[in-house]
This record gives C-alpha cells, sequence and structure tokens, in this order.
C-alpha cells in the first residue's frame, strides 16, 4: 500500500515526502495529485524526498521531465541513499535544504489551547520553522513567511504578509476565514478545502479567503465593512 504524499511549504518552494511504496507507484501517486492540483502545483519549485529510494540516472532525468512539463521545476532531492544523492548532485540537484542563519534560527513553538473560543495573538513575523497551532483564532501583526505554518480551529487574520501556509477551520469549520494585508500564500486551506493561490495583478491589497459554493475564494477585505 502506497503511503500517503505528504506536503509542506518551506523557504525555497515545496517539500514532498513520498513515503514507502514502490517507486513507479509512488511517482505515479505523484503526478496524479499535481494533475489534480494543477493550478495549485504551476510554477512551483519542488524539493522531493524519496527516503531510502534507490533512484538511477534515468529514473530521476525521466521525473524531472515529467515535471517540466507540468509547468513545475525539481530544483532538489532528499534521499537517505548515498547512491541517489549522488546521482541527484551529477544531475545538478540539490540534496540539502537550506536553513535560516544562525541569527536567525528559532525553535518551532507549540500554542495549542485547550478550548475552541481563546485567541492567539502573534506580535512578531513568523520566519521559516515557526509552527503555531490553536484550537481557537490567531492573529498574527506581522509578515508570515514561507515555511511558517499556522493551524487554527477558528479563523486566521494577518495584519501583514501572507506567504506561508495556513489551515484555518482545521477541525471542520467551513465558516472559518483567512484574512491578511497581502495574501499570497505558500498555500491555504479551510477546513478540508485547499485554495488555488492566485497570481498576482497589481498592487497588494487586504483580502479575505472563506468558502464559497464549495470553493475558498478570496474577496477584497474591509474591516469596516458590516
Amino acid at each position: 500500500m502506497v503511503s500517503t504524499l505528504q506536503i509542506k511549504g518551506i523557504r525555497d518552494g515545496l517539500l514532498v515526502s513520498l513515503g514507502e511504496g514502490e517507486w513507479p507507484e509512488l511517482q505515479e501517486t505523484l503526478m496524479d495529485h499535481i494533475h489534480d492540483q494543477e493550478k495549485f502545483f504551476k510554477g512551483a519549485r519542488l524539493a522531493l524526498d524519496v527516503g531510502n529510494h534507490i533512484l538511477h540516472a534515468a529514473e530521476m532525468g525521466s521525473l524531472r521531465d515529467r515535471l517540466s512539463e507540468q509547468g513545475i521545476s525539481l530544483w532538489a532531492l532528499i534521499s537517505n541513499s548515498p547512491t541517489t544523492e549522488q546521482t541527484a548532485q551529477v544531475l545538478g540537484l540539490a540534496t540539502r535544504l537550506s536553513t535560516p542563519r544562525p541569527d536567525r534560527s528559532v525553535r518551532p513553538m507549540n500554542t495549542t489551547l485547550a478550548t475552541g473560543d481563546d485567541t492567539v495573538l502573534m506580535q512578531r513575523t513568523l520566519r521559516s520553522g515557526f509552527k503555531v497551532a490553536s484550537k481557537g483564532h490567531v492573529v498574527v501583526i506581522g509578515d508570515v513567511n514561507p515555511g511558517a505554518e499556522i493551524i487554527a480551529g477558528g479563523n486566521v487574520v494577518i495584519w501583514g504578509r501572507l506567504r506561508g501556509v495556513v489551515h484555518a477551520g482545521a477541525e471542520g469549520d467551513q465558516s472559518a476565514v483567512v484574512c491578511a494585508l497581502d495574501l499570497t500564500p505558500t498555500q491555504l486551506r479551510i477546513a478540508d478545502k485547499i485554495a488555488i493561490p492566485p497570481q498576482r495583478k497589481g498592487k497588494p491589497q487586504p483580502e479575505m479567503a472563506h468558502i464559497q459554493d464549495g470553493q475558498v475564494v478570496a474577496v477584497p477585505w474591509n474591516p469596516r465593512e458590516k
């Protein structure tokens, strides 16, 4: 049985972990997922974690070509296999993910709360490596950078730029919303719906994402409007 793909926003794009299974099946599962979320993956920079799988140049080159045909750039391949790692390096792929500089290194944060009526207030920029989880709402006065992640049972409000990963209504609340002064997330989810990040047109403007007709949509956000 093939493991479920895991997708995570990182500073340099998206990290996809394939898990265990036969390589041909894993590859097809990945391509099927990309096909189903074509607009989400379009133009993405992808780092692929293949775990213990031993891949040779032909397999790796074939996958890179298939991803390129979908508008996806494979820039890194992470593996526990020295053979796979060496082959990736020969093909010009990175085999390590970049990490924050020492003066910017941070510890993951766990702010899970006991009730759903509370709100977490963060008065700082969330850099790569931060993870904030709350059963209630999350408010950030600052930016949410790529590689940072917010999971909230309620709403998420960003008084700044949202470029990381956000999951509002994580316990199934489809009435939850995500608001930001600049809504350009790596990935955005509300309840069980995944948003397709829109292409930026013109200057950033405050926007609110919510579920409408079964899809996550973004509309202009004016807090003064009722």
